[in-house]
């Protein structure tokens, strides 16, 4: 076994200490105040320099050894879900409604274990930036974090991020070159009619009737649309209208996932979405608002870096621990926006035959942290040699 590995196995259970605090301890987005500060703690005690309050409540811990000019960003995300756990461990989470069911305390403690690595043995030469961001759930943390100057402040050459990911093999690291994630843009369209007793539906205009029939509408955008070999969702994911059965409500809203593996197909499902809505509103005279949410980014790796961390990922856990082309999600990830700006590398990390992300009884795999860990230090190490 490579000795960074065996290096990173011998602090595994202290990773694990720190990811089941956050674990216990979950703060959804924009609201990672206790988590923010808990890290900060923790790296300022190992000789970094820690800004706190980057994008509302991310954190930047930078350390430079030797005198190149050269430096990197490493990111986790720090932020839980509003996710009633449904687990018994001994770790699971003390908030009610609230619960790290994707991994971010994972990522944290990969992160964690490779900074402090990295400060005992001061084994590159330049600066890393490891950047703890917030609010990933919500694709915000990362415009917040470029917003307010992320690499402005913090000048880098390259930027790098890493996800579980269950059903892939426990302990491997997958790397696929170009789109790996899809976009999503998250919109409401309001239709609003005319309101009246249950009783007297003529004296009405039905926003409900409205809004099920675009509801059905909006699915022949990807069926009829995009072709076969393309990648796209619109799915609606909540339709909201009245409290009472004898009421026909003024107001009928839904709320849309809309996903996307192109560019250009973005545009064009984002187009039907709007020409759609306009038509059916139009045939049951209801009005209509769409209110369209941050603007979505297809998540690109890099072509050459994502090459160079696969070689760096196989040298320190063996050929055989390394899947490339890995596979790619309509799932969507904020590390996109970064990635926009930077040349970006983003792999997954096997969490093996567990319940999915999002799910109420998952749990990261705590064998993965000294894996994670040491490809942390290894990529470090690589690109600032």
């Amino acid at each position: 076994m490579n000795s960074l590995l065996n290096a990173l196995n011998a602090d595994q259970e202290q990773m694990q200490a720190w990811r089941h605090h956050l674990h216990r301890h979950p703060e959804v987005a924009f609201d990672e105040h206790n988590t923010a500060r808990y890290i900060a703690e923790l790296l300022r005690s190992w000789g970094y320099v820690v800004t706190e309050g980057v994008g509302k409540t991310g954190v930047v811990a930078s350390l430079t050894v030797g005198d190149s000019p050269k430096a990197i960003g490493l990111r986790a995300d720090t932020d839980a879900l509003a996710v009633q756990e449904m687990s018994d461990s001994d770790h699971k989470s003390t908030i009610p409604g609230k619960s790290h069911t994707c991994g971010h305390d994972g990522h944290s403690a990969m992160l964690l274990g490779a900074a402090r690595y990295l400060a005992e043995k001061k084994s590159f030469n330049g600066t890393v930036h490891l950047i703890f961001q917030p609010a990933e759930e919500v694709m915000g943390g990362a415009p917040a974090m470029i917003a307010d100057g992320l690499f402005e402040r913090f000048p880098m050459e390259a930027v790098f991020g890493m996800h579980n990911m269950p059903t892939l093999e426990r302990g491997k690291l997958y790397f696929t070159t170009g789109p790996i994630m899809a976009a999503v843009d998250n919109w409401e369209i309001v239709l609003t009619g005319v309101g009246s007793h249950g009783s007297m539906p003529e004296r009405s205009v039905d926003p409900v009737v409205a809004g099920a029939a675009l509801v059905m509408a909006l699915q022949t955008i990807v069926s009829r649309n995009v072709a076969p070999l393309d990648s796209a969702v619109v799915s609606v994911g909540a339709f909201l209208a009245g409290d009472a059965g004898n009421v026909i409500p003024q107001t009928a809203t839904l709320r849309l996932s809309i996903r996307s593996s192109k560019p250009e197909t973005r545009k064009l499902v984002l187009d039907k979405v709007r020409a759609i809505t306009a038509a059916q509103a139009a045939a049951f005279g209801v009005s209509f608002e769409i209110r369209e949410g941050a603007p979505g980014a297809v998540l690109v790796n890099n072509p050459a870096q994502t090459e160079a961390c696969a070689a760096i990922a196989r040298a320190v856990l063996g050929e055989e621990q390394v899947v490339m082309p890995g596979p790619t999600f309509m799932g969507s990830e904020d590390f996109a926006y970064y990635a926009q700006h930077k040349p970006g590398t983003y792999c997954f990390i096997g969490n093996g035959n567990t319940p999915m992300v999002h799910h109420p009884m998952y749990d990261f795999d705590d064998r993965n942290l000294p894996v994670g860990a040491a490809y942390w230090v290894a990529v470090a190490e690589h690109f600032l040699a």
